[in-house]
């Protein structure tokens, strides 16, 4: 539900485009991992994703399950909250692991958050938290990297900011891209996991923002 929603409502908040690097695909019980700019991006990322096929599970901040009708969404769908900082943040892991098990692919964010800054302009990953390469290290998943840009234009800066950017989306209809890597198998320490995992993303990114001047809608 969560995915066809998202791929009903982003074409309607801007020109979604999507691309693939060859040989990119999603094999069953991968780890999606995606930039994360703004509160808009989840729901690009998801649209792109099944365009492509894919339903994952998210690995997404806790607070969002306390939302009246998109919490009850969340639980229903087997969606994971993360508790950061929280004593509960290890039972996300937990969850992941099984989700992969059972042959599910699972959308998350390494980088922890969405920046503080209040501008729309685009900007490379920041560093990476090591929670993606130890689920990786203890499931032995495939990484699936995904790069997106112009999620932005829809929502940032502060909150009234981002309520205008939100109303306002359908008449600018800005340009939203999403570019899918190839597969890849993480190895070292999770250290070295990590930055592998950084760098593909930040490839991946690096098409899409290259696409906000170039693409065509898809």
């Amino acid at each position: 539900m969560l995915s066809r929603l998202a791929q009903v409502l982003v074409p309607v908040l801007g020109r979604i485009s999507v691309t693939l690097e060859p040989d990119a695909h999603v094999p069953p019980g991968s780890v999606i991992v995606a930039n994360h700019t703004s509160l808009a991006d989840p729901a690009v990322v998801l649209a792109a994703l099944r365009r492509c096929g894919v339903e994952p599970v998210v690995m997404a901040a806790a607070g969002l399950w306390r939302a009246p009708v998109l919490g009850r969404l969340l639980v229903r769908e087997g969606h994971i909250p993360v508790h950061r900082g929280d004593r509960r943040a290890a039972e996300a892991v937990d969850r992941a692991e099984s989700a992969l098990a059972a042959g599910r692919s699972v959308l998350m964010y390494a980088e922890g958050g969405i920046p503080s800054r209040r501008d729309a302009a685009e900007a490379e990953p920041r560093a990476f938290r090591s929670g993606l390469a130890r689920l990786v290290a203890r499931t032995g998943a495939p990484v699936v990297p995904v790069g997106q840009a112009g999620a932005r234009r829809i929502t940032s800066g502060g909150v009234a900011k981002q309520v205008a950017g939100l109303v306002t989306a359908p008449l600018r209809r800005p340009r939203l891209c999403v570019h899918v890597g190839r597969p890849l198998e993480l190895t070292g320490d999770i250290a070295a996991r990590t930055l592998q995992a950084h760098a593909a993303v930040t490839e991946a990114w690096r098409a899409a923002a290259a696409g906000l001047t170039g693409a065509r809608e898809s």
